[in-house]
């Protein structure tokens, strides 16, 4: 449970949104979005594309966050709470539309129990270096 750890986690964790924001930021013409072969929608790709700068802005405050992962516990909080709300939206998405693809599911298990995992962890941290 050390600093390090938590903060070579967090690195890694916050590449996703930085990675995906980046990729998503293309709307309906995302790869994933393009292979479901969605009709082009205006509303849909709009929306895509904001979501995907809300996401993309995510991964860099992660990012920034990671070396003063010990000192930044509101910030972490809120981070990973916005995270664990996604995974309520995914689950809803899941009960009332239906299973997505695997992987997704796996993203659903993380925010909603990983969230309160690493904040645990980031609370042990935090303690660990107060002073």
């Amino acid at each position: 449970m050390s600093k390090r750890k938590l903060q070579i986690a967090t690195t890694l964790l916050g590449l996703v949104p930085l990675l995906t924001g980046l990729v998503g930021m293309a709307g309906l013409g995302d790869p994933l979005y393009a292979a479901a072969g969605l009709p082009a929608n205006a509303l849909l790709d709009s929306n895509l594309r904001f979501l995907s700068g809300v996401w993309l802005g995510l991964g860099i405050a992660v990012l920034w966050l990671a070396p003063r992962i010990d000192s930044q516990t509101a910030l972490f909080r809120a981070l990973w709470g916005m995270i664990f709300l996604g995974g309520l939206g995914r689950l809803l998405s899941l009960l009332y539309a239906g299973w997505p693809p695997l992987p997704f599911v796996a993203f659903t298990a993380l925010e909603l129990i990983g969230a309160p995992l690493f904040v645990l962890w980031q609370t042990r941290v935090a303690a660990a270096h107060a002073g």
